[in-house]
């Protein structure tokens, strides 16, 4: 359950002069899941224990990385019937609310968004245009003008969320008919203050981010021209840019201090918080069993390995 090994397509067993050139690889990871893995095996192996650290005041991140078509909207997102780590973690999240509700008071604020060619837009209410990023006093991000939901009803939310998913930029490539060209961001605020009144009134705010990353797939593999390609473009830049920041933070233990750089795309400087800072990171990545897709799942493992070095100072 912790190994993948990736077989290579155009090995051939008789082949004696390339005996010792093969690109088998094997991998280990916290978990793997094969295709038979449900919804909820998913979502409880990955999610599940991030909830109770959000109320306490930690921050969580989820990622859902891979190449187009490899089902990371379907993970994170879901159907009606199967639905995905959005709704089951702000369910469980709503919950263990209300077990604290006696002694807390609480506010838990929303949104969604999405990154595509640097520029950001709000999926709850795509009219507003392209949204600015900046810093606040204490230094944490915020986005001007960002449409802000407060409900704990967890269906109201998945229809939010539904409505939100349609507005997303999505445009047909070789490799997907509904390939979703930018990363979509939920974004969720748990603000609790306790009901006794204490004269040092603290307050704990955590954050829940969740991110269903574009598709890292390689420019031949989709037959990209024109726009397209200057969309892929900006999509694997952005990725560049966290992959190059998962690399700071996994040397940081090393011999040399290294300079992570948050500021190369929005991507990164919106999850600056939740990268490094006090928080607790799960990436899902999303392999095809393709033979076709070998080079994409060879690299979309590494860039998970990488990832998986990765050592916050809490």
């Amino acid at each position: 359950q912790q190994r993948v090994v990736l077989l290579d397509p155009s090995e051939d067993p008789d082949d004696v002069l390339r005996a010792n050139r093969s690109r088998e690889r094997t991998f280990v990871f916290d978990m793997v899941f094969d295709h038979g893995a449900t919804q909820e095996e998913v979502y409880v192996s990955t999610t599940k224990s991030l909830i109770g650290g959000v109320i306490s005041g930690y921050n969580a991140t989820i990622f859902a990385y891979g190449p187009t078509g490899t089902g990371k909207t379907y993970t994170m997102l879901g159907t009606d019937c199967e639905p995905g780590i959005y709704i089951r973690a702000l369910e469980d999240l709503f919950k263990a609310l209300e077990a604290t509700a006696q002694e807390m008071d609480y506010m838990v604020s929303m949104s969604y968004l999405e990154i595509y060619n640097e520029v950001i837009r709000d999926l709850l209410n795509p009219s507003s245009g392209f949204l600015d990023l900046r810093e606040d006093s204490r230094g944490s991000i915020q986005i001007a003008g960002i449409t802000e939901v407060s409900t704990t009803n967890a269906e109201e939310i998945m229809q939010l969320l539904t409505k939100g998913n349609k507005e997303r930029t999505q445009e047909p490539t070789a490799a997907n008919k509904a390939s979703s060209r930018s990363h979509a961001v939920l974004q969720v605020t748990v603000t609790q203050k306790s009901r006794r009144k204490a004269i040092g009134e603290e307050m704990r705010v955590g954050r829940l981010f969740m991110v269903d990353l574009a598709g890292s797939e390689r420019a031949a593999q989709t037959q990209n021209q024109g726009k397209r390609m200057k969309e892929g473009a900006h999509i694997n830049r952005s990725l560049l840019a966290l992959g190059n920041c998962i690399n700071a933070l996994s040397e940081k233990g090393g011999s040399r201090a290294q300079f992570v750089n948050f500021r190369d795309s929005k991507l990164t400087r919106l999850l600056k918080d939740s990268l490094g800072g006090n928080s607790r990171t799960v990436m899902i990545a999303h392999i095809s069993p393709a033979s076709t897709s070998f080079e994409e799942s060879r690299k979309t493992l590494i860039y998970a390995y990488r990832a998986k070095n990765i050592k916050t100072q809490v």
